[in-house]
């Protein structure tokens, strides 16, 4: 997926998927805890994969992804292609009205406005770029 989006929640706290990333995320999906102060919308496939991963781990690997787990949510977008962003995961990311998803490889991500504006600000220039693309071997 790719691409960048702005949306904003609606007064029940729904939030409507960008019409260029419902084929590749479908009506069912995931919602997680994402590592950077957002969200992360997972399509079934790669959550499938996510699963069978952590089920390699031993134990006590896994362990370290059981607050990970208890706060994902199965969604399933409605006909006017919105989902439900539970409060403790829009306080996790800080998120209250405007938002920004972005396409992330296999996965979207979801940001609060102000820290996707900030993210972009400090990341999106000439040597970050040439870094990751050099870091990459292109």
């Amino acid at each position: 997926m790719t691409g960048t989006y702005e949306h904003s929640l609606d007064n029940a706290g729904r939030l409507i998927v960008p019409s260029k990333l419902r084929e590749k995320l479908g009506t069912r999906f995931y919602l997680a805890v994402g590592v950077k102060e957002n969200l992360t919308l997972y399509p079934m496939a790669a959550w499938e994969k996510l699963q069978e991963r952590v089920s390699q781990l031993t134990t006590s690997q896994a362990a370290a992804m059981d607050v990970f787990f208890a706060s994902a949510q199965l969604c399933e977008a409605d006909k006017q292609w919105r989902f439900q962003v539970p409060g403790y995961l829009k306080e996790y990311a800080g998120i209250d009205r405007d938002v920004v998803i972005t396409g992330n490889n296999d996965r979207a991500q979801i940001w609060s406005a102000d820290k996707w504006n900030e993210k972009k600000r400090k990341e999106l220039n000439p040597a970050t770029v040439a870094g990751l693309m050099e870091a990459l071997g292109i």
